[in-house]
């Protein structure tokens, strides 16, 4: 079992990656995106079975939790079985939780881990502080919102499911399912269930082709290439198979700041993909582009999907039509 940490610190404890942290006495696993909690959740019960395969597994309720149900849950086991109590939604603990967590912090029971998870928000912020200021270890879970992180998090998921993956894969299931992270995590799943050998990029558009068509992805991708005829095309299939306008014109931003980014680094060596917030990919797929734009198109083509993202968005009487005007824009931007 690991060593026992009892000191106590003024400065909060930062946290590490959900799939970094180490079992320990006492562990928070706190952050908003849920499927990173369970996950980390998971990885703490199985690090627990791998150390004690006769592992009882106890699950305390935060919003129903009453005093001293903690100290029952952690006394002395008859057989001396290890335990792991794991806290569920501390993110609605009750006021006696907080006591007693807080106090069994101090000196934990030596044949229990305690395992508190807080899925965010506000409520418990006496609970995390004390916690963090005892030098528990944190699992962070805080929600992905970047395309390289996203990307990351695949990579992973196949690492850990002992199967490679090609990157441009990862690409595809990153711009077809991107958007829900529980989503890409069942996709990966899925693949990895039903296929065999390296997971290729026709093996993602095999069973998610149509996602990724319909997705304004690809209507980036296209308008950013100057290829108009296409562009549009995309276009009216993924706003006839239900995508709002809104998304598409985030997703075209989306795609002209990369270029922005990697415009901007031309010239100035040692800047890193994940620096500017991308993935290697990513980098390499605006360079490419970026053969085909001059500052001023670029600067032209930013400007038609800023007029289009407040036209969407309420400024203009048809989003339909805003969308399209921008795609035609950025198409006649490119030097084509």
């Amino acid at each position: 079992m690991a060593a026992r940490t009892t000191s106590r610190s003024s400065r909060p404890v930062a946290g590490v990656a959900w799939d970094e942290v180490a079992l320990a006495p006492v562990v928070l696993v706190h952050g908003a995106e849920h499927v990173l909690v369970e996950r980390a959740v998971q990885r703490l019960r199985s690090l627990a079975r791998e150390a004690q395969p006769e592992l009882e597994v106890v699950e305390v309720e935060a919003s129903t939790y009453q005093a001293g149900m903690l100290a029952v849950e952690t006394s002395p086991s008859l057989f001396a079985e290890h335990r792991l109590v794991l806290v569920r939604g501390a993110e609605a603990l009750t006021d006696a939780l907080i006591t007693d967590v807080l106090a069994y912090v101090g000196t934990p029971a030596a044949d229990v881990w305690l395992v508190v998870e807080h899925r965010g928000g506000q409520r418990g912020k006496k609970l995390l502080d004390g916690l963090r200021q005892a030098g528990v270890p944190v699992a962070a879970c805080e929600p992905i919102k970047k395309d390289s992180d996203k990307a990351s998090f695949v990579s992973a998921e196949f690492r850990r499911g002992g199967r490679r993956v090609e990157a441009g894969a990862v690409r595809a299931l990153v711009e077809a399912l991107g958007t829900d992270l529980r989503e890409l995590a069942s996709a990966c799943d899925q693949l990895m269930a039903d296929t065999t050998g390296t997971v290729t990029e026709a093996t993602v558009s095999t069973y998610y082709g149509g996602r990724v068509e319909a997705t304004g992805f690809r209507v980036a991708d296209a308008a950013v290439a100057g290829e108009r005829a296409q562009a549009v095309a995309l276009l009216r299939h993924a706003l006839a198979t239900g995508v709002d306008p809104v998304p598409i014109v985030a997703v075209l931003a989306l795609k002209l700041r990369q270029l922005a980014k990697v415009a901007a680094m031309r010239g100035r060596g040692g800047v890193s993909a994940s620096e500017l917030g991308l993935a290697p990919w990513q980098v390499d797929r605006a360079r490419k582009d970026l053969q085909r734009w001059t500052p001023e198109g670029l600067a032209a083509a930013i400007t038609a999907v800023a007029d289009a993202d407040a036209e969407v968005k309420g400024q203009g009487r048809d989003p339909v039509f805003a969308v399209e005007r921008a795609v035609l824009r950025i198409c006649a931007a490119s030097r084509g």
